[in-house]
């Protein structure tokens, strides 16, 4: 097929790494043979905004307005040479490109010092006198924002680093504002987008371009991109899909939308997009569409005929990152957290372990949608293969799974899977902190390479996670956290406060279970964010259930996802929100843990009823007592055996892993035995092969006999072996 499809992200999205829709389509459409081109508008409109010669071009259009500005603005502009001195350089920095630029922004002269800068001097305790590398990338990070402030106050309210003009697509009932801003909005940001629209239309004559939106700060941008299409390239067709399509536009039935997008699809969009180039470019082609929104006769018309099934994930195809100008992304550091800055420092190779979310009952989620419902999970050897690909493409070996939840089952499956290949990467996911992530799997997980985890602790209370259906318990999650870090994984856990019938008890001690967990190290991040009632959760479904009343908004034809509502039995929740948000800034800079939760909050708020040492009791790293049906793998790297005499021969197995070397003594058969079979349970090893403990102690039993099974996974010699990497799961 001749035709060829563009595929844009709209600005903004994060700046370290691409987003991975566009990706994921293009490795579909490769399989079907279509030519696709896909682009990042997001970080290149980010780098022609954050240039020399556009910041000179602003402070120039500024100067009659220095006397209505800010403080902040003002004193920006009084130093905006020195700032454009510095951007080229320090956003080449930022991009890898010029690291003994770190030296001259440590130095304290180089780079202006504006609103952002005023702790430079206390950094010290944070990067010590070998950070040099991080220290500079967090004071380069404060003077790119402070340029985004000035940005923000003179040129464009909308401006954000990660997301552009998201109050006109928030709680969106009605499209008339969205459409009003399009008509009369103009700035430096619309004029670049413009720009790199109409240059890369004229570069591909592209027949078909397809826009994800995945965020409400991507909207905007969104439809100014179509609007741009419509006025020089009319007869290209133009398709949304993304994130806020999927969740947001479910009840569309606004026929202005469609000035802008020829058609709007739901969910997944591999099928939908399939079933639309062959609707257009194949004459034998199905002229059928799959959930897909069009204007027919001027009625928006959804149309979901296909029979068709939706593309099983292990046909999609391996995400591909050609086209994109990966050495252009910026890693910053926005805060100093070795944990939090996953989300913004680095580049990661974006995949997914599996389809949707296979626990699928959290009542705050969305989980009648389909990105939910539908669990499907790849294989992790097609995974692995995957993964070999885009590392090769990339020339990065960090991942990133995004899933909704990855299983543990298949984690361990693709962590055994990468040790057998003796695949380099490091990794991290969105886990449930299920009991399942025993101390071993966590090792196990570890040693394959995972550095870190992400996890709901939403409500830190036994009754609201039950009224939510989350499926465990404040105990479990600081067990399971604990499992991790242990393991030498960072942790981040995901907050809630304000969930229906919550109250200012509940609210006070979570807080206190979570400043436990902190202090005692068991989390490193944490984000806490407001519930909020949506369409398609069961709270939204069906809030009485819940003891809240809904209140609006009334629909106009346009979005529907955020409902306002009542909770007349709970707290007053937005209270709390910046007391809760502050000390989550302190508690993540390792600081403020003996501080009254009272200082936190502006007016006067509850004791804690939650004990001081609450969490601390629940820490016990348990190994649990093996299980017949348990796989046995080593990793504590090779073995041998030394024979020692003194007044009897005493027989060891000495075993070096990495940088520790442990000695274990023991009977002359056991010691043997155990030389011989541990290499073969090795997934590095070329002879590895999976074994059961049912097998193990069949094997056991007929060589050793010095001791029983049962006697030698309940002695100590055992317990040293699993410290020294012997692990069941």
């Amino acid at each position: 097929m001749s035709k060829k499809i563009l595929l844009f992200t709209p600005p903004f999205t994060q700046l370290n790494t691409p987003y991975p829709a566009t990706m994921y389509l293009k490795g579909f459409l490769n399989t079907l043979g279509v030519s696709s081109f896909q682009v990042d508008l997001s970080i290149e409109v980010f780098l022609s905004l954050f240039s020399s010669s556009t910041l000179i071009k602003i402070c120039q259009e500024q100067e009659q307005k220095v006397a209505l500005m800010t403080d902040t603005s003002r004193d920006f502009f009084y130093r905006n040479e020195q700032y454009v001195f510095c951007l080229d350089p320090v956003i080449s920095f930022l991009q890898g490109k010029n690291p003994g630029l770190a030296q001259l922004i440590n130095k304290g002269d180089y780079l202006p010092k504006g609103s952002r800068a005023a702790n430079r001097e206390d950094l010290d305790w944070a990067f010590g006198s070998m950070g040099s590398q991080d220290k500079a990338k967090y004071l380069a990070t404060l003077f790119i924002e402070e340029i985004g402030l000035f940005i923000k106050e003179q040129i464009d309210s909308d401006f954000e680093f990660s997301k552009y003009a998201e109050r006109l697509a928030r709680t969106a009932s009605d499209f008339s504002p969205l459409l009003r801003s399009l008509d009369e909005k103009n700035s430096i940001i619309q004029d670049i987008i413009r720009e790199k629209v109409a240059f890369y239309i004229g570069e591909h004559h592209p027949d078909m371009i397809c826009i994800t939106a995945p965020f409400p700060g991507n909207v905007f941008a969104a439809f100014f991109i179509a609007k741009i299409i419509k006025e020089i390239h009319p007869e290209c067709i133009t398709v949304l899909g993304g994130g806020y399509a999927n969740t947001e536009l479910r009840r569309l039935s606004d026929e202005r939308v469609f000035r802008f997008f020829d058609h709007i699809t739901l969910d997944d969009g591999e099928s939908p997009l399939q079933h639309l180039i062959e609707y257009y470019f194949n004459d034998s082609g199905t002229k059928q569409k799959k959930r897909t929104f069009s204007l027919v006769g001027n009625v928006v018309t959804y149309q979901n005929t296909s029979p068709h099934f939706d593309i099983a994930q292990r046909d999609v195809g391996t995400p591909d990152y050609t086209d994109l100008k990966l050495d252009q992304y910026i890693s910053v550091i926005e805060i100093l957290n070795p944990m939090h800055r996953k989300w913004s420092d680095g580049r990661w190779n974006k995949m997914t372990l599996a389809h949707g979310c296979y626990w699928g009952k959290c009542s705050f989620c969305d989980i009648s949608l389909d990105y939910i419902k539908r669990y499907e999970p790849v294989d992790a050897v097609l995974l692995c293969d995957r993964i070999e690909v885009i590392k090769n493409q990339t020339g990065e070996n960090g991942f990133h799974f995004v899933d909704e939840a990855a299983p543990p089952a298949l984690m361990k499956e693709l962590a055994i899977e990468l040790l057998k290949r003796k695949m380099n990467i490091a990794w991290w996911t969105n886990i449930r902190f299920e009991k399942s992530f025993t101390y071993d799997l966590c090792r196990l997980l570890s040693y394959s390479g995972c550095i870190a985890v992400t996890g709901g602790l939403e409500v830190a209370s036994d009754r609201l996670l039950a009224k939510m259906e989350k499926g465990v318990t404040v105990s479990q999650v600081a067990s399971v956290a604990n499992h991790f870090t242990k393991s030498h994984m960072l942790v981040h856990a995901y907050l809630m406060y304000g969930f229906p019938t919550q109250t200012e008890q509940e609210t006070i001690d979570s807080l206190e279970i979570v400043r436990q967990m902190m202090e005692n190290g068991i989390i490193q991040s944490g984000f806490w964010h407001q519930f909020a009632m949506t369409a398609h959760s069961p709270v939204g479904m069906n809030p009485e259930k819940y003891n809240v009343v809904m209140d609006g908004p009334e629909f106009s034809g346009f979005a529907e996802n955020d409902y306002f509502h009542v909770d007349p039995n709970g707290a007053d929740h937005e209270l709390y929100s910046e007391g809760l948000k502050k000390s989550m800034f302190n508690y993540m800079q390792g600081t403020g843990f003996d501080v009254p939760l009272q200082n936190w909050f502006s007016s006067k708020v509850l004791k804690t009823t939650i004990a001081k040492n609450y969490i601390q009791t629940e820490l016990q790293t348990i190994m649990e007592h093996p299980k017949q049906h348990q796989w046995m793998l080593w990793i504590g790297g090779n073995v041998i055996v030394q024979e020692k005499k003194s007044n009897k021969i005493i027989f060891s197995l000495c075993m070096y892993a990495g940088s520790s070397t442990f000695h274990i003594e023991g009977e002359r058969d056991v010691i043997l035995f155990l030389l011989d079979f541990l290499p073969t349970i090795d997934p590095k090893k070329n002879g590895f092969k999976r074994m059961t403990v049912a097998t193990f102690s069949g094997s056991f039993s007929k060589r050793v006999e010095s001791c029983t099974f049962d006697d030698f996974v309940n002695s100590y010699l055992m317990y040293n072996l699993r410290e020294a990497g012997l692990l069941f799961v």
